[in-house]
């Protein structure tokens, strides 16, 4: 692993860009447009709105007037400005040699998000997984890695999860197909003690657990699996992240968002309740032990 080096936060970063993408586009402006108007290059708007790259005080003040920003909106992109510029050492930095650039963006809304709604078709969510489980995971995905890489993911898997008992811990609404309860990764035994971790980790105030059931197949299989972070306030946009052939792939527009999050309120009322997916997660559990 290498050591852990100063990292600016992403997902402050991008977040910030966003908001400015949208007043751009509300404008009717092009980046070329915006650009133009306060003395910087198209190139340097693009990746400020993508978050490659933070603004400058002098940008964010030209942009405030630009854009004609309130005073309570100003307050809030001001704080998103300086998390943005801050270079602080984020704990996946250790992980660099091993993490993918989306990856550690993905890390990066999560470790600064409020809430998270998810849904997965075929596996645990990772912040609900035991070390075992995760481990078999990754040496499937990952076949290529040696042993070292693959500890390092796994590691990864482990530190993301504390976020679900942070003192302020994130709030996790997940949504799985009963079908992700009855694969057997890693072998019944793995996989019996999956489900009984899963019992035990919904028993959390921050973990809200549902199961689509087969019977329910129709609706399982709508959209393939994606997670919708919200930030710190109803100003903040969310953003998320969906699995596609080509890879995840990021969602942080309007519309886009609106979409997953009605998709995510359909899943949850096609999914059991509460008590109702703990008891079919022990049912399976029980099989699974006793073969």
């Amino acid at each position: 692993m290498t050591p852990a080096v100063p990292q600016q936060p992403l997902a402050a970063r991008s977040r910030f860009g966003a908001d400015l993408r949208h007043r751009r586009e509300a404008f009717g402006w092009t980046a070329e447009e915006v650009g133009a108007r306060i003395g910087c290059s198209t190139s340097k708007v693009t990746r400020v709105e993508t978050g490659k790259r933070s603004a400058t005080p002098a940008d964010f003040e030209a942009l405030m007037d630009l854009f004609d920003v309130s005073e309570s909106d100003r307050g809030h992109l001001e704080a998103l400005f300086r998390r943005g510029r801050a270079r602080t050492a984020m704990w996946w930095g250790a992980y660099a040699d091993v993490l993918s650039s989306r990856y550690t963006e993905f890390i990066s809304y999560e470790h600064e998000a409020v809430a998270a709604a998810e849904y997965q078709v075929a596996y645990i969510p990772a912040l609900l997984q035991t070390e075992a489980y995760a481990r078999a995971v990754t040496e499937v995905g990952f076949a290529a890695l040696g042993p070292d890489q693959v500890d390092s993911l796994v590691e990864v898997k482990r530190m993301r999860q504390r976020r679900l008992r942070d003192e302020v811990p994130l709030r996790l609404t997940a949504v799985i197909t009963q079908a992700a309860l009855e694969f057997e990764v890693g072998g019944p035994s793995v996989q019996a003690a999956q489900l009984r971790h899963l019992r035990e980790t919904a028993d959390l105030e921050s973990v809200d657990l549902r199961v689509v059931p087969f019977d329910k197949g129709a609706e399982g299989t709508l959209t393939g699996a994606f997670t919708l972070f919200q930030g710190d306030g109803q100003e903040s946009p969310g953003t998320a992240f969906a699995e596609a052939v080509t890879g995840t792939i990021v969602v942080d527009d309007a519309l886009g968002l609106r979409r997953l999050a009605r998709l995510h309120s359909y899943l949850l009322r096609a999914a059991l309740g509460p008590q109702e997916s703990l008891a079919l997660i022990a049912k399976t559990e029980r099989r699974l032990t006793a073969s």
